[in-house]
């Protein structure tokens, strides 16, 4: 299924409206340097500044904010080796909601440390990165969690699409 029936403008103002004033604003910076290596206006919109350093508690907020008082007492569950798991376990320790990541044994243990500094409950026990799938998949069945997945849930995204929409606001003209 494309994006574009899952996804509109108004799913993304939508989720603006959800996360609003929960989140930094972030600042967009220009690049003369890749504008002169890129033949054209470089814009960076410094997401570094964000919570957990990333976009993507956007996303995760947006997707918490909708589920039901039955799927919060159940907990949540997703996969990443970095700043999705960060980002879950920010958002479900804002929300009171228990969190849960699967992580492969060589995710970085920065990031680990970081998902569980949170307050998320990080599970290594996968080898790599298709065992962590299937260990999700397992886990998923027998905790009952709701699954909060990375990149592929319409709430996910447009919570996400949040940053096009700052991008547009701070640079008008932007092409």
């Amino acid at each position: 299924m494309a994006v574009a029936s899952l996804l509109s403008l108004d799913d993304v103002l939508a989720a603006r409206e959800t996360i609003a004033g929960r989140l930094h604003r972030t600042p967009v910076f220009t690049s003369a340097t890749l504008s002169r290596e890129t033949g054209g206006r470089v814009f960076l919109k410094a997401e570094l500044f964000q919570r957990t350093g990333s976009f993507k508690p956007r996303g995760v907020l947006t997707k918490l904010a909708r589920l039901s008082e039955e799927e919060k007492r159940r907990g949540v569950i997703s996969i990443s080796a970095g700043n999705h798991a960060q980002a879950l376990a920010y958002a479900s320790a804002l929300e009171g909601i228990d969190a849960l990541v699967v992580m492969w044994e060589s995710a970085s243990p920065m990031k680990v440390a970081a998902a569980r500094g949170y307050g998320a409950t990080v599970d290594t026990e996968a080898p790599d990165i298709p065992s962590a799938f299937e260990r999700l998949e397992q886990l998923t069945a027998e905790t009952g969690r709701t699954l909060v997945h990375p990149y592929d849930d319409p709430l996910v995204m447009a919570g996400q699409g949040t940053v096009g929409l700052e991008l547009v606001e701070d640079v008008p003209d932007v092409d």
